[in-house]
């Protein structure tokens, strides 16, 4: 029989999975997280290393190409 099976093996691949990551995000939330986000701000001064995300390189281009 295919439902008994697959499904028992596909709910318990899926709780796996959620606790692997529950476990992840409560024990170490900060491993998957961009290291530009613990750069101290400073209100008075831009970052010159600011540049959108790579989706958005081309958008940034055009506008940087206009005076």
């Amino acid at each position: 029989p295919f439902h008994p099976y697959f499904s028992f093996k596909d709910i318990i691949g899926f709780i796996i999975m959620v606790m692997t990551l529950t476990i992840l995000s409560i024990m170490a939330p900060y491993y998957l997280g961009d290291p530009d986000n613990f750069i101290p701000a400073n209100p008075l001064v831009t970052p010159p290393h600011i540049q959108p995300e790579w989706y958005f390189l081309f958008a940034y281009a055009i506008l940087r190409s206009i005076p």
